[in-house]
Protein backbone atom coordinates (compact mmCIF):
# COMPACT_ATOMS: atom_id res chain seq x y z
CA UNK A 1 0.00 0.00 0.00
CA UNK A 2 2.96 2.25 0.83
CA UNK A 3 4.78 1.39 -2.24
CA UNK A 4 1.37 2.07 -4.38
CA UNK A 5 1.08 5.55 -2.86
CA UNK A 6 4.47 6.82 -2.88
CA UNK A 7 4.10 5.32 -6.59
CA UNK A 8 1.31 7.97 -7.45
CA UNK A 9 2.84 11.10 -5.22
CA UNK A 10 5.87 10.79 -7.45
CA UNK A 11 3.74 10.34 -10.65
CA UNK A 12 1.59 13.46 -10.17
CA UNK A 13 4.97 15.16 -9.02
CA UNK A 14 5.91 14.52 -12.35
CA UNK A 15 3.05 15.72 -14.07
CA UNK A 16 2.87 18.73 -12.72
CA UNK A 17 6.56 19.09 -13.46
CA UNK A 18 5.63 18.14 -16.72
CA UNK A 19 2.79 20.04 -17.34
CA UNK A 20 4.35 23.41 -15.95
CA UNK A 21 7.63 22.93 -18.54
CA UNK A 22 6.03 21.63 -22.10
CA UNK A 23 4.24 24.10 -24.29
CA UNK A 24 0.39 23.73 -25.35
CA UNK A 25 0.17 23.08 -28.74
CA UNK A 26 -2.67 24.80 -30.57
CA UNK A 27 -3.64 23.65 -34.44
CA UNK A 28 -5.89 26.66 -35.89
CA UNK A 29 -8.00 25.60 -39.18
CA UNK A 30 -8.44 28.06 -41.11
CA UNK A 31 -9.38 28.36 -45.00
CA UNK A 32 -6.09 30.28 -45.42
CA UNK A 33 -4.16 32.71 -43.74
CA UNK A 34 -4.99 35.89 -46.35
CA UNK A 35 -5.77 39.77 -45.01
CA UNK A 36 -9.46 39.46 -43.76
CA UNK A 37 -10.77 40.10 -40.14
CA UNK A 38 -10.16 36.46 -38.70
CA UNK A 39 -6.96 35.94 -40.28
CA UNK A 40 -5.44 39.85 -39.07
CA UNK A 41 -7.02 39.33 -36.03
CA UNK A 42 -5.06 35.38 -35.21
CA UNK A 43 -1.77 36.95 -36.61
CA UNK A 44 -2.50 39.65 -33.84
CA UNK A 45 -3.18 37.14 -31.29
CA UNK A 46 0.34 35.44 -32.44
CA UNK A 47 2.56 37.98 -32.78
CA UNK A 48 1.70 38.57 -28.98
CA UNK A 49 1.16 35.11 -27.33
CA UNK A 50 3.72 33.92 -25.09
CA UNK A 51 5.29 31.43 -27.96
CA UNK A 52 7.32 29.48 -25.23
CA UNK A 53 3.83 28.77 -23.49
CA UNK A 54 1.74 28.26 -26.72
CA UNK A 55 3.11 27.16 -30.17
CA UNK A 56 0.58 27.74 -32.83
CA UNK A 57 0.42 26.24 -36.27
CA UNK A 58 -1.87 26.81 -38.74
CA UNK A 59 -3.67 23.97 -40.83
CA UNK A 60 -5.53 25.45 -44.18
CA UNK A 61 -7.46 24.84 -46.67
CA UNK A 62 -5.22 25.39 -49.58
CA UNK A 63 -1.80 25.46 -51.14
CA UNK A 64 -1.71 28.65 -53.12
CA UNK A 65 0.80 31.48 -50.76
CA UNK A 66 -1.35 33.55 -48.59
CA UNK A 67 0.01 37.27 -47.59
CA UNK A 68 0.79 35.86 -44.09
CA UNK A 69 2.69 32.80 -44.64
CA UNK A 70 6.16 34.26 -44.93
CA UNK A 71 5.41 36.13 -41.46
CA UNK A 72 3.86 33.01 -39.60
CA UNK A 73 7.22 30.52 -40.64
CA UNK A 74 9.29 33.50 -39.83
CA UNK A 75 7.35 32.91 -36.10
CA UNK A 76 8.28 29.96 -35.96
CA UNK A 77 4.80 28.80 -36.31
CA UNK A 78 3.86 26.11 -39.39
CA UNK A 79 1.42 26.43 -42.66
CA UNK A 80 0.18 23.26 -43.00
CA UNK A 81 -1.94 22.44 -46.36
CA UNK A 82 -5.05 20.00 -45.90
CA UNK A 83 -6.87 19.64 -49.27
CA UNK A 84 -10.04 18.75 -50.36
CA UNK A 85 -12.95 20.00 -47.84
CA UNK A 86 -15.46 18.71 -50.54
CA UNK A 87 -14.87 15.41 -50.68
CA UNK A 88 -15.17 14.11 -46.85
CA UNK A 89 -13.07 11.07 -46.87
CA UNK A 90 -10.28 12.74 -48.62
CA UNK A 91 -10.19 15.28 -46.41
CA UNK A 92 -10.29 12.97 -42.95
CA UNK A 93 -7.34 10.97 -44.18
CA UNK A 94 -5.45 13.83 -44.86
CA UNK A 95 -6.74 15.32 -41.86
CA UNK A 96 -5.61 12.37 -39.69
CA UNK A 97 -2.36 12.32 -41.40
CA UNK A 98 -1.10 15.99 -40.58
CA UNK A 99 -2.19 15.42 -36.76
CA UNK A 100 0.28 12.31 -36.37
CA UNK A 101 3.02 13.61 -38.54
CA UNK A 102 2.76 17.15 -37.23
CA UNK A 103 1.29 16.53 -33.64
CA UNK A 104 0.26 15.76 -30.85
CA UNK A 105 -1.73 18.52 -30.60
CA UNK A 106 -3.54 19.93 -27.46
CA UNK A 107 -6.24 22.14 -29.12
CA UNK A 108 -7.35 21.82 -32.21
CA UNK A 109 -9.65 25.54 -32.75
CA UNK A 110 -11.89 25.62 -35.84
CA UNK A 111 -12.89 28.88 -37.68
CA UNK A 112 -14.21 27.38 -40.35
CA UNK A 113 -17.63 27.79 -39.51
CA UNK A 114 -20.30 24.83 -39.51
CA UNK A 115 -17.19 22.96 -41.35
CA UNK A 116 -15.92 22.55 -38.01
CA UNK A 117 -18.25 20.38 -36.90
CA UNK A 118 -16.57 18.00 -39.51
CA UNK A 119 -13.00 19.25 -38.03
CA UNK A 120 -13.96 18.90 -34.53
CA UNK A 121 -15.44 15.18 -35.17
CA UNK A 122 -12.11 13.95 -36.41
CA UNK A 123 -9.88 15.69 -33.97
CA UNK A 124 -11.66 13.72 -31.39
CA UNK A 125 -11.19 10.78 -33.27
CA UNK A 126 -7.34 11.10 -33.47
CA UNK A 127 -7.98 11.91 -29.17
CA UNK A 128 -7.30 15.67 -29.58
CA UNK A 129 -8.71 16.59 -26.17
CA UNK A 130 -9.99 19.91 -26.05
CA UNK A 131 -11.94 21.19 -29.36
CA UNK A 132 -12.71 24.80 -30.25
CA UNK A 133 -15.55 26.03 -32.94
CA UNK A 134 -15.16 29.12 -33.16
CA UNK A 135 -18.10 31.59 -35.33
CA UNK A 136 -17.08 34.42 -36.50
CA UNK A 137 -20.27 35.85 -38.10
CA UNK A 138 -24.46 35.23 -37.89
CA UNK A 139 -25.97 34.45 -40.84
CA UNK A 140 -29.31 33.54 -38.91
CA UNK A 141 -31.36 35.58 -41.61
CA UNK A 142 -29.55 33.78 -44.42
CA UNK A 143 -30.19 30.44 -42.73
CA UNK A 144 -33.92 30.76 -42.67
CA UNK A 145 -34.09 31.59 -46.35
CA UNK A 146 -31.67 28.88 -47.13
CA UNK A 147 -32.85 25.60 -49.95
CA UNK A 148 -33.97 22.10 -48.24
CA UNK A 149 -29.81 20.64 -48.91
CA UNK A 150 -28.85 24.04 -47.19
CA UNK A 151 -31.34 23.48 -44.53
CA UNK A 152 -30.54 19.33 -43.60
CA UNK A 153 -26.40 20.38 -43.90
CA UNK A 154 -26.50 23.41 -41.07
CA UNK A 155 -28.65 20.70 -39.03
CA UNK A 156 -26.02 17.94 -39.58
CA UNK A 157 -23.00 20.34 -38.66
CA UNK A 158 -24.86 22.04 -35.71
CA UNK A 159 -25.66 18.79 -34.12
CA UNK A 160 -21.64 17.98 -34.63
CA UNK A 161 -20.73 20.67 -33.24
CA UNK A 162 -22.53 20.52 -30.20
CA UNK A 163 -21.61 16.61 -30.10
CA UNK A 164 -17.76 16.94 -30.56
CA UNK A 165 -16.81 20.67 -29.62
CA UNK A 166 -15.59 21.05 -25.56
CA UNK A 167 -15.44 24.83 -26.41
CA UNK A 168 -17.55 27.12 -28.07
CA UNK A 169 -16.61 30.34 -29.19
CA UNK A 170 -18.20 33.54 -30.83
CA UNK A 171 -17.15 37.12 -31.72
CA UNK A 172 -20.63 38.40 -30.68
CA UNK A 173 -23.92 37.17 -28.37
CA UNK A 174 -26.04 36.40 -31.59
CA UNK A 175 -22.99 34.31 -33.09
CA UNK A 176 -22.89 32.10 -29.86
CA UNK A 177 -26.28 32.24 -30.18
CA UNK A 178 -26.51 31.05 -34.14
CA UNK A 179 -23.93 28.83 -33.31
CA UNK A 180 -25.37 27.02 -30.02
CA UNK A 181 -29.22 27.89 -29.99
CA UNK A 182 -31.06 28.57 -26.89
CA UNK A 183 -28.45 26.22 -24.98
CA UNK A 184 -25.81 29.03 -25.28
CA UNK A 185 -26.79 31.05 -22.44
CA UNK A 186 -26.29 28.26 -19.78
CA UNK A 187 -23.77 25.86 -21.88
CA UNK A 188 -20.80 26.24 -20.08
CA UNK A 189 -18.67 25.81 -22.77
CA UNK A 190 -20.30 28.79 -24.95
CA UNK A 191 -18.86 31.90 -24.49
CA UNK A 192 -18.07 35.24 -26.58
CA UNK A 193 -14.42 36.64 -26.78
CA UNK A 194 -14.26 40.08 -28.47
CA UNK A 195 -11.87 41.11 -31.31
CA UNK A 196 -8.99 43.53 -30.42
CA UNK A 197 -7.08 45.57 -32.36
CA UNK A 198 -3.85 47.49 -31.40
CA UNK A 199 -3.74 51.65 -31.22
CA UNK A 200 -0.64 51.81 -31.88
CA UNK A 201 -0.76 52.47 -35.98
CA UNK A 202 -3.41 54.62 -35.25
CA UNK A 203 -1.09 57.15 -32.91
CA UNK A 204 1.20 57.61 -35.88
CA UNK A 205 1.50 61.11 -37.29
CA UNK A 206 -0.10 60.74 -41.22
CA UNK A 207 0.22 63.27 -44.19
CA UNK A 208 -3.07 63.63 -45.40
CA UNK A 209 -2.42 65.20 -48.38
CA UNK A 210 0.23 63.05 -49.13
CA UNK A 211 -1.61 59.79 -49.06
CA UNK A 212 -4.83 61.32 -50.95
CA UNK A 213 -2.13 62.30 -53.61
CA UNK A 214 -0.94 58.73 -53.72
CA UNK A 215 -4.33 57.83 -54.72
CA UNK A 216 -4.96 60.50 -56.90
CA UNK A 217 -7.83 61.99 -54.44
CA UNK A 218 -7.91 65.93 -53.91
CA UNK A 219 -7.30 67.43 -50.96
CA UNK A 220 -10.64 68.92 -50.21
CA UNK A 221 -12.51 65.78 -51.92
CA UNK A 222 -15.44 63.99 -49.80
CA UNK A 223 -13.85 60.89 -48.97
CA UNK A 224 -16.43 58.32 -48.34
CA UNK A 225 -14.17 54.63 -47.54
CA UNK A 226 -14.91 51.26 -47.11
CA UNK A 227 -13.17 48.32 -46.19
CA UNK A 228 -14.07 44.74 -46.99
CA UNK A 229 -13.78 42.04 -49.52
CA UNK A 230 -16.21 42.15 -52.39
CA UNK A 231 -18.42 39.35 -51.61
CA UNK A 232 -22.51 39.66 -51.57
CA UNK A 233 -22.33 40.20 -47.56
CA UNK A 234 -20.86 43.45 -47.78
CA UNK A 235 -22.94 44.74 -50.30
CA UNK A 236 -21.32 46.67 -52.64
CA UNK A 237 -24.09 47.22 -54.92
CA UNK A 238 -25.90 49.30 -52.49
CA UNK A 239 -22.74 51.34 -51.45
CA UNK A 240 -22.27 52.03 -55.38
CA UNK A 241 -25.90 53.30 -55.07
CA UNK A 242 -25.27 55.39 -52.40
CA UNK A 243 -22.52 57.15 -53.72
CA UNK A 244 -24.15 57.56 -56.35
CA UNK A 245 -26.84 59.67 -55.06
CA UNK A 246 -24.01 61.33 -52.67
CA UNK A 247 -22.07 62.62 -56.33
CA UNK A 248 -25.27 64.30 -57.17
CA UNK A 249 -24.99 66.73 -54.11
CA UNK A 250 -21.40 67.06 -54.11
CA UNK A 251 -19.03 66.93 -57.18
CA UNK A 252 -16.19 66.64 -55.13
CA UNK A 253 -17.45 63.23 -53.11
CA UNK A 254 -14.72 60.10 -53.79
CA UNK A 255 -15.62 56.29 -52.79
CA UNK A 256 -12.73 54.51 -51.13
CA UNK A 257 -13.05 50.60 -51.97
CA UNK A 258 -10.22 48.86 -50.25
CA UNK A 259 -10.42 44.81 -50.61
CA UNK A 260 -10.68 42.26 -53.30
CA UNK A 261 -12.94 39.76 -53.85
CA UNK A 262 -14.98 37.20 -56.50
CA UNK A 263 -17.37 40.21 -57.18
CA UNK A 264 -14.75 42.94 -57.85
CA UNK A 265 -14.82 43.10 -61.69
CA UNK A 266 -18.73 43.23 -61.22
CA UNK A 267 -18.52 46.25 -59.27
CA UNK A 268 -16.20 47.78 -61.57
CA UNK A 269 -18.44 46.91 -64.49
CA UNK A 270 -21.55 48.60 -62.66
CA UNK A 271 -19.26 51.82 -61.59
CA UNK A 272 -18.52 52.31 -65.55
CA UNK A 273 -22.00 51.98 -66.10
CA UNK A 274 -23.27 54.71 -63.67
CA UNK A 275 -20.93 57.04 -64.74
CA UNK A 276 -18.39 56.68 -61.42
CA UNK A 277 -15.03 55.52 -63.00
CA UNK A 278 -13.76 58.64 -61.84
CA UNK A 279 -15.04 58.83 -58.52
CA UNK A 280 -14.41 55.63 -57.09
CA UNK A 281 -10.51 54.05 -56.53
CA UNK A 282 -10.05 50.63 -55.82
CA UNK A 283 -7.34 50.34 -54.31
CA UNK A 284 -6.94 46.53 -53.80
CA UNK A 285 -5.48 44.41 -50.52
CA UNK A 286 -3.94 46.83 -48.25
CA UNK A 287 -1.23 46.37 -45.15
CA UNK A 288 -2.17 49.58 -44.07
CA UNK A 289 -5.78 50.40 -43.37
CA UNK A 290 -4.83 52.52 -40.29
CA UNK A 291 -3.02 55.06 -42.60
CA UNK A 292 -5.65 54.99 -45.43
CA UNK A 293 -8.32 55.56 -42.75
CA UNK A 294 -6.71 58.59 -40.73
CA UNK A 295 -5.31 59.89 -43.91
CA UNK A 296 -7.56 59.69 -46.74
CA UNK A 297 -11.62 58.98 -45.44
CA UNK A 298 -13.61 60.88 -43.95
CA UNK A 299 -16.31 58.94 -43.11
CA UNK A 300 -16.89 54.67 -43.10
CA UNK A 301 -19.79 53.06 -44.73
CA UNK A 302 -20.56 50.26 -43.65
CA UNK A 303 -23.55 48.71 -45.16
CA UNK A 304 -23.43 44.65 -44.77
CA UNK A 305 -26.43 42.37 -44.68
CA UNK A 306 -24.72 40.58 -41.88
CA UNK A 307 -21.82 40.59 -39.62
CA UNK A 308 -20.29 38.29 -36.53
CA UNK A 309 -18.87 42.02 -35.31
CA UNK A 310 -17.80 43.93 -37.74
CA UNK A 311 -14.58 44.34 -36.64
CA UNK A 312 -13.51 46.74 -39.46
CA UNK A 313 -16.02 49.61 -37.89
CA UNK A 314 -13.49 49.11 -34.68
CA UNK A 315 -10.87 50.47 -36.31
CA UNK A 316 -12.43 53.48 -38.37
CA UNK A 317 -13.62 54.23 -34.73
CA UNK A 318 -10.13 53.99 -33.63
CA UNK A 319 -9.38 56.48 -36.49
CA UNK A 320 -11.87 58.80 -35.59
CA UNK A 321 -14.00 58.58 -38.21
CA UNK A 322 -17.79 58.90 -38.64
CA UNK A 323 -19.60 56.08 -39.49
CA UNK A 324 -23.09 54.76 -40.87
CA UNK A 325 -23.47 51.17 -40.46
CA UNK A 326 -26.64 49.01 -40.95
CA UNK A 327 -28.34 47.96 -37.96
CA UNK A 328 -27.66 44.73 -38.81
CA UNK A 329 -24.62 44.69 -37.55
CA UNK A 330 -24.20 43.79 -33.73
CA UNK A 331 -23.93 47.05 -31.73
CA UNK A 332 -21.72 45.52 -29.04
CA UNK A 333 -18.60 47.04 -31.20
CA UNK A 334 -20.82 50.79 -31.21
CA UNK A 335 -17.65 51.56 -28.90
CA UNK A 336 -17.60 55.24 -29.86
CA UNK A 337 -20.96 56.20 -29.62
CA UNK A 338 -20.81 59.75 -30.81
CA UNK A 339 -18.73 58.56 -34.21
CA UNK A 340 -21.78 55.81 -34.97
CA UNK A 341 -25.34 56.09 -36.71
CA UNK A 342 -27.08 53.33 -37.63
CA UNK A 343 -29.50 53.04 -40.80
CA UNK A 344 -32.16 50.03 -41.64
CA UNK A 345 -31.52 48.79 -45.28
CA UNK A 346 -34.93 48.92 -46.12
CA UNK A 347 -33.98 52.75 -46.54
CA UNK A 348 -33.33 53.75 -49.39
CA UNK A 349 -29.69 54.78 -51.05
CA UNK A 350 -31.17 58.11 -50.93
CA UNK A 351 -31.66 58.61 -46.97
CA UNK A 352 -28.21 57.19 -46.59
CA UNK A 353 -26.49 59.47 -48.66
CA UNK A 354 -28.06 62.20 -46.79
CA UNK A 355 -26.86 60.75 -43.45
CA UNK A 356 -23.08 61.05 -44.81
CA UNK A 357 -23.96 64.17 -45.85
CA UNK A 358 -25.13 65.69 -43.08
CA UNK A 359 -22.28 63.87 -41.08
CA UNK A 360 -19.87 66.33 -43.59
CA UNK A 361 -21.35 69.52 -42.00
CA UNK A 362 -21.98 68.08 -38.46
CA UNK A 363 -19.33 68.24 -35.01
CA UNK A 364 -18.63 64.95 -33.89
CA UNK A 365 -18.35 66.06 -30.21
CA UNK A 366 -15.64 64.28 -29.66
CA UNK A 367 -11.63 64.06 -30.59
CA UNK A 368 -9.73 61.39 -32.50
CA UNK A 369 -7.53 61.38 -29.58
CA UNK A 370 -10.61 60.57 -27.60
CA UNK A 371 -12.03 58.36 -29.74
CA UNK A 372 -8.90 55.96 -29.46
CA UNK A 373 -8.56 55.77 -26.08
CA UNK A 374 -12.11 54.73 -25.80
CA UNK A 375 -11.48 51.71 -27.96
CA UNK A 376 -7.86 51.25 -25.89
CA UNK A 377 -10.12 51.23 -22.23
CA UNK A 378 -12.71 48.94 -24.35
CA UNK A 379 -12.76 45.03 -24.36
CA UNK A 380 -11.42 45.17 -27.86
CA UNK A 381 -7.89 46.40 -27.28
CA UNK A 382 -5.60 43.69 -28.70
CA UNK A 383 -4.33 42.78 -25.29
CA UNK A 384 -7.63 41.90 -23.53
CA UNK A 385 -8.51 39.68 -26.63
CA UNK A 386 -4.85 37.99 -25.81
CA UNK A 387 -5.47 37.58 -22.56
CA UNK A 388 -8.64 36.18 -22.76
CA UNK A 389 -7.78 33.64 -25.59
CA UNK A 390 -4.70 32.74 -23.36
CA UNK A 391 -7.03 31.98 -20.05
CA UNK A 392 -9.48 29.96 -22.10
CA UNK A 393 -6.81 27.80 -23.48
CA UNK A 394 -5.30 27.47 -20.28
CA UNK A 395 -8.22 26.75 -18.25
CA UNK A 396 -8.99 23.93 -20.49
CA UNK A 397 -5.78 22.98 -20.93
CA UNK A 398 -5.47 22.06 -16.87
CA UNK A 399 -8.48 20.43 -17.06
CA UNK A 400 -7.87 17.94 -19.75
CA UNK A 401 -4.40 17.79 -18.40
CA UNK A 402 -5.91 16.83 -14.39
CA UNK A 403 -8.66 15.06 -16.15
CA UNK A 404 -5.75 12.72 -18.46
CA UNK A 405 -3.50 12.53 -14.85
CA UNK A 406 -6.24 11.18 -12.84
CA UNK A 407 -6.77 8.59 -15.11
CA UNK A 408 -3.37 7.73 -15.46
CA UNK A 409 -3.38 7.59 -11.94
CA UNK A 410 -6.36 5.06 -11.39
CA UNK A 411 -4.27 2.69 -13.82
CA UNK A 412 -1.18 2.59 -12.02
Amino acid sequence: MHDTSTRNTLKANENSTFAAERSIRILHVVAGMNRGGIETWLMDILRRTDRDRFQIDFLVHTTQPCAYDEEIRALNSQIIPCLHPSQPWAYASNFKRILREYGPYDIVHSHVYLFSGYVLRLAQQAGVPIRIAHIHTDISSIEAKAGLYRRVYHTLMKWLINRHATVGLGMSRKAVANLFGSVSQTDPRSQVIYYGIDKTPFQNFIDSPAVRAEFGIPADAFVIGHVGRFVKVKNHTFILDIAAEVAQREPKMRLLLVGDGPLRPEIEHKAAQMGLADRIIFAGVRSDIPRLMKGAMDVFLFPSLYEGLGNVRLEAQAAGLPCVVSDTVPNEADVVKPLVQRLSLSQPAYAWAQALLTIKKAELGITPAEALMAIAQSPFNIQNSVLSLEKIYLNNWSKSFSSESEQRTQDV
